[in-house]
């Protein structure tokens, strides 16, 4: 009987020699929503060693027309997308370690979840937690991929610290900010094209063929049918704060990071605790009995509705506050009801 890896084995760039160094890898994926899970699924399939999934939100019905591991269940019991997606990895692949982490992305955490890690895979939508992942894998030395898609557009580009531009060096000369999904919409294919080049470019370092790892940014505009391939190694300056000789990594600075955030059309602030300060779930729902506020739960978080306004509280401190996009009245929300 052919083994689980063997078509990939015959593939020659790969081999059993490839397969093995797959194998004894860790790969750390930030963000668990249309592109995380898509990284994921294809790199437990390939059989990678060790899998680590962050990610700070939870499943809602608007996923799963794109976030390929969730299911409508996931969603009815607001399952967190880490909890979910590791739950749905593990039936595929029981054979990969998979760590599933409920968790904002901050400068505080970071240079702990990178180690022991041979690969960045960025999937987040937040450019500011892009930046905390191109200043740690600078300062560490650690390949990155970078990937975006919105609407049919979608690009995806290798950082190889010492080798390739960094993403601060890109900035001013490459469009990689702007609109986002939930904005502008996106449509399945972008999401599956730029997995498709992240994750060729994974399995090209992760078995350590460097000579094939792509040197190009790639861009694409899947319904207006177009496509096209920077060279950007020309955009590599020698004074970057985040990979140049003098470095000093400013994203991986605690005062940089935003303590609200308006999460882009979604009628939502993220409000976390100025310190690292778990909730006590059960404390929380005790007060909130006190005042007559229903409330659902699950072992990750617990939803309330306040003020017309619904609150959703992780166990690491964090909370969700919807139906508002103004920060003030988020952080009232927070103050009032978890101190």
């Amino acid at each position: 009987m052919a083994g689980r890896y063997s078509r990939q084995e015959l593939f020659p760039k790969i081999g059993p020699k490839g397969q093995q160094s797959l194998s004894e890898k860790h790969v750390l994926i930030i963000g668990a929503g249309a592109l995380g899970t898509g990284n994921a699924e294809a790199l437990v399939r390939a059989g990678v060693g060790k899998l680590t999934i962050v990610d700070r939100d939870y499943v809602e019905l608007s996923n799963l027309g794109r976030q390929q591991l969730y299911s409508e269940s996931d969603a009815m019991n607001r399952l967190p997308k880490a909890i979910a997606a590791k739950n749905r990895l593990q039936a595929i692949n029981s054979e990969v370690e998979i760590n599933a982490l409920v968790m904002d992305v901050v400068a505080r955490e970071i240079n702990t979840l990178v180690e022991g890690t041979d690969l960045l895979m960025d999937a987040t939508d937040n450019f500011e937690v892009r930046m905390l992942i191109n200043d740690v894998a600078a300062k560490h030395g650690i390949p990155w991929i970078y990937g975006a898609c919105v609407g049919s557009y979608g690009m995806s580009y290798p950082i190889i610290p010492g080798k390739t531009p960094c993403l601060s060096c890109l900035m001013g000369s490459v469009p990689i900010g702007g609109a986002t999904c939930d904005t502008a919409g996106i449509i399945m294919p972008a999401v599956q094209m730029v997995t498709a080049y992240q994750v060729a470019e994974a399995l090209k370092i992760l078995v350590g063929d460097w000579e094939a790892v792509r040197p190009t940014l790639v861009s694409f505009d899947l319904w207006e049918n177009r496509h096209q391939s920077l060279n950007v190694s020309s955009l590599k300056k020698s004074n970057c704060t985040s990979c140049g000789v003098d470095a000093n990594y400013p994203f991986l600075k605690f005062e940089n990071e935003t303590k609200t955030l308006a999460l882009c059309g979604r009628d939502t602030v993220q409000v976390r605790p100025a310190a690292q300060r778990p909730i006590s779930l059960k404390e929380l729902k005790r007060t909130l009995g006190e005042q007559g506020i229903g409330f659902t739960e699950n072992p990750y978080l617990m939803s309330f509705e306040a003020e017309s306004h619904r609150l959703v509280v992780f166990n690491d401190g964090r909370a969700l506050v919807h139906g508002t996009k103004d920060e003030i009245v988020a952080k009232s929300l927070y103050q009032k009801y978890l101190g």
